[in-house]
C-alpha cells in the first residue's frame, strides 16, 4: 500500500474521531478505535479508551473559545497515532488495520451524519442565499446532522436569505 494512501487513511481516521465526538456514533466509534489500537491485547484497550475520553472532554460543547483550534489539534493527534500504528506494522497487519479503519470511517459516516463546527458568516445580498452550517436539499442526504458554533447570518435586499445552522428540505 502506498505511504500516501496510508497517510490519507490515517488523516481520515483522525477526522472520524473528531467528527464522532459528541454524537450518537461516539460509543461505537470509541470501542472500535480501542480495539484497533489494542491489537488483540485486552489490557491495552482501557488506556486507549481513556485517550478517547480525553478527546471527548476537550471537544465537549460549551467551550466556545477554543473549539476550532482544539478540533484541529485533536484531529492531528489521532491522525498521527493512526499513521504511526500503520507504519509500525508488517504488511499483513497493515492491511488488517487499514481494513478496520475503512470500516470505522463507514460506520462514522453512517452514524454521525453531517457536521459543521465553527463556520464563518453567511452573507446574502440582492436576492441571493447563503448558508453556514449543514444544508440538505430535497432528495439529498438524510440522517443525523450537527451544527455547533456556526457563524452569523446576514441577508440584505429583497428575496435574500441567510441561514446559520441546519437547513433541510
Amino acid at each position: 500500500m502506498l505511504m500516501e494512501a496510508l497517510a490519507a487513511l490515517a488523516a481520515a481516521g483522525g477526522g472520524a474521531v473528531v467528527q464522532a465526538a459528541g454524537t450518537d456514533a461516539w460509543n461505537g466509534m470509541r470501542q472500535r478505535v480501542g480495539e484497533i489500537f489494542g491489537r488483540g491485547d485486552a489490557a491495552r484497550i482501557p488506556a486507549e479508551l481513556e485517550r478517547l475520553d480525553h478527546t471527548a472532554r476537550v471537544l465537549a460543547p460549551g467551550d466556545t473559545d477554543g473549539t476550532a483550534p482544539q478540533r484541529l489539534r485533536e484531529e492531528g493527534v489521532w491522525a498521527g497515532r493512526f499513521e504511526a500504528l500503520l507504519e509500525g506494522l508488517d504488511d499483513a497487519g497493515r492491511e488488517q488495520v487499514a481494513g478496520q479503519l475503512r470500516d470505522l470511517l463507514a460506520f462514522v459516516a453512517a452514524s454521525a451524519g453531517d457536521t459543521a463546527v465553527a463556520t464563518g458568516t453567511a452573507v446574502a445580498r440582492d436576492g441571493g442565499s447563503a448558508v453556514t452550517g449543514v444544508k440538505h436539499s430535497s432528495g439529498g442526504h438524510r440522517g443525523p446532522a450537527r451544527a455547533a458554533h456556526t457563524g452569523n447570518a446576514e441577508a440584505t435586499g429583497p428575496g435574500s436569505t441567510a441561514v446559520t445552522g441546519i437547513v433541510t428540505g
